[in-house]
Parts: structure tokens; C-alpha cells; sequence
């Protein structure tokens, strides 16, 4: 995406943002209603109605869709420009009441996440970024930690993965670990520096993070598989064995630190 688009895109993904916090916020006060997709995850009606919005503001002719909430048809394949939406990211967190969750909108050309708006109703936050123009939270500008040692160092984890005892191996790491929700929440909070970093071993669907990578690397961050690898989305399986997202100047050593420890395949 050229440089001059930014502003376009970064406008639709806010109108659309807010007119989806808008079409949820009366349900805000209820009890919302659960059900159980195929999978076994969880989906409310919430899920439904601002995966509705987004599509009625986001999608325009030529452009491919895939979200959480509709069947994935593969017609995006023959689309370079794709929208990757998670309409409630963190939903059992939502049902819960935890407000750690989010709505999330990337933006993906040429298999690049370029673009992406997160939306947390709960606290008020808007993250928009675009690669190459940086990074804003409700309107202020914000960039990665410059953080350059893992001592002290504030990383978010899963609260699922803390719960199952996936982090148990980490309790005496050098950093601070909290449990936070949303994966798409952990990373834009580590684009606007109020986190150091963050990663998974679990596999992650493209809606899960397409979103929250175009963030942290407009915020001059990185955003890697766990096993080291590129992340490129608009696959034909939308899925990441892994992630890891952190400031450029912690990336070394906490990546030795990491394939030291946490048992990190090499590549090939």
C-alpha cells in the first residue's frame, strides 16, 4: 500500500471500529447469551452483530474478507487486498467481564499486514497504525518500548496459557509476567509501549493477530512466528504455529533467552 493510502484505510478502520463499538453497546449491560460453535469456543451475539457492522462499513468491491465469524468461502485468495477482522477478540474474557477484550481490523496487501485498528469499548482505547505512518492511541502518537534489557522487563502472557500452567517454566525469568486476555490487546498495547513484549507457542488464527502485527511494526516493532520465521498472511490455512512481538532493541537477547529455555525449534 502506497503511503498516500494511509490516511483512506486508517479512516475507513476507525469509522468502522466505532460503528461496531456503537452496534454492541446497548448489549453491554446485559448477560450476553452464549453459545458454542463447532470448535468448542464460545460466541455471543455480540460476536454477531459487530461482524455484521464491519463488513457493511469495511468491504468494497475488490477486496477479499476473512473473519472469525464467517465461513471462510477462499474467494480472499484471489484478492490482494484483504481485510482480516476479529469482531469480539477475547471472548471468554467479554463473557467473563474482564475488559481485556477487543475488536480488531487488519488490513492485509500482497500478504503484508499494512494496516490495523483495535478497539477496546471497556476502557475507552482506539489503536490505529499503518506501516509507515506510525501509530496513534486515541489520537496520541505512541511507538514500541526502547527497552534494551530483559531484566525488569514487562511481558504479557495469555491468561489462558498462565491458567494451564504453559508459563509455570517462566516464574523465575528476569521480566514480569502478567496475564492479560486478547492476543490482539497484548499487541497493541506492546505497539504503544505500555508492554515490552509479548508471545505464545499456541497456534493463533490470521484474525487473531493481523491487526495487532500491523501495529507493532508501524510502531517500529517485530512480529515473528515463535520459531523465528516471517509472518505472511492471506494463506489458505489461516493459521500461526506461534508468535512472538517485542521491541527492536530487546529482540536479541530476548530471543537468545528464549531458544535457551523455551525449547524453540530452529529453522531449516
Amino acid at each position: 500500500m502506497k503511503n498516500n493510502g494511509h490516511s483512506q484505510i486508517l479512516l475507513r478502520i476507525e469509522e468502522a471500529l466505532n460503528a461496531a463499538a456503537r452496534s454492541i453497546f446497548p448489549l453491554l449491560v446485559e448477560t450476553p447469551r452464549v453459545d458454542i460453535k463447532s470448535g468448542g469456543d464460545p460466541v455471543t451475539e455480540c460476536d454477531r452483530i459487530a461482524n455484521r457492522t464491519l463488513r457493511d462499513v469495511l468491504l468494497q468491491e475488490g477486496e477479499g474478507w476473512l473473519s472469525e465469524e464467517n465461513i471462510d468461502d477462499l474467494s480472499r485468495l484471489e484478492r490482494d487486498r484483504v481485510w482480516i477482522v476479529d469482531p469480539i477478540d477475547g471472548t471468554r474474557e467479554f463473557i467473563s467481564g474482564i475488559p481485556e477484550w477487543c475488536i480488531s481490523v487488519g488490513y492485509v496487501e500482497g500478504g503484508q499486514a499494512v494496516a490495523g485498528g483495535v478497539c477496546n469499548p471497556t476502557t475507552g482505547e482506539i489503536f490505529l497504525g499503518a506501516v509507515g505512518a506510525g501509530v496513534r492511541l486515541n489520537g496520541n502518537s505512541v511507538c514500541v518500548s526502547r527497552r534494551q534489557c530483559l531484566p525488569g522487563a514487562l511481558v504479557l502472557a495469555s491468561r489462558s496459557e498462565v491458567g494451564r500452567g504453559e508459563w509455570d517454566s517462566f516464574k523465575d525469568a528476569p521480566f514480569v509476567t502478567r496475564p492479560m486476555g486478547s492476543v490482539a490487546y497484548k499487541l497493541a498495547l506492546v505497539a504503544s509501549g505500555r508492554a515490552d513484549a509479548t508471545w505464545t507457542r499456541c497456534t493463533k488464527h490470521e484474525w487473531d493477530i493481523a491487526a495487532g502485527t500491523a501495529l507493532v511494526e508501524a510502531a517500529g516493532g517485530i512480529v515473528r512466528n515463535f520459531d523465528g520465521s516471517e509472518i505472511r498472511f492471506n494463506n489458505h490455512l489461516p493459521l500461526f504455529s506461534g508468535l512472538l512481538a517485542c521491541g527492536p532493541q530487546l529482540d536479541l537477547e530476548l530471543n537468545t533467552w528464549l531458544r535457551e529455555r523455551a525449547d524453540i525449534p530452529q529453522q531449516s
